[in-house]
């Protein structure tokens, strides 16, 4: 599993013109799930976003987590950051889970980060066609991916 979280002043996913999911100061999350995944995965993913301590404190270093600062999640799937580059230039999809298990797992993903003690999460629209917008704050990007962590 792997996640793009940026820290940001404000972010916003918009599906047909219309917005499905707006927050101010927090995460951003792209969510990418592969085959092979499951919520042991998920779950350590979402206790690790929870407790990301990448806002500043009055020292001005980055040592307070989104729930010191009272921050929102944007949780958007994206199969995209599965994406395969080894060969060619054109990338292969091949590692990202079937649309059903992924959005199973995204789904699960978003009520971790509330068991992780997080207001719920806003969302986009799953496989949907989506805008995102953002306001990043930094920049600050993290990359999670669960292939190079201790997964417990």
């Amino acid at each position: 599993m792997r996640a793009v979280i940026q820290r940001v002043l404000e972010a916003k996913v918009t599906v047909d013109g219309t917005v499905t999911g707006a927050i101010g100061r927090g995460f951003l999350i792209l969510l990418g799930v592969r085959k092979g995944d499951t919520e042991k995965e998920a779950a350590f993913l979402a206790g690790k976003t929870a407790r990301l301590r990448v806002f500043e404190d009055e020292n001005e270093k980055m040592n307070l987590s989104l729930s010191d600062v009272g921050g929102d999640t944007l949780v958007v799937s994206q199969f995209t950051i599965c994406a395969d580059m080894k060969k060619g230039n054109r990338p292969s999809f091949d590692t990202a889970a079937p649309p059903a298990e992924a959005k199973r797992l995204y789904e699960y993903y978003i009520d971790a980060l509330e068991r992780n003690g997080l207001p719920r999460p806003k969302t986009g629209i799953f496989a949907a066609d989506m805008q995102v917008s953002l306001v990043n704050d930094g920049p600050v990007t993290i990359l999670f991916d669960t292939d190079n962590m201790a997964v417990k």
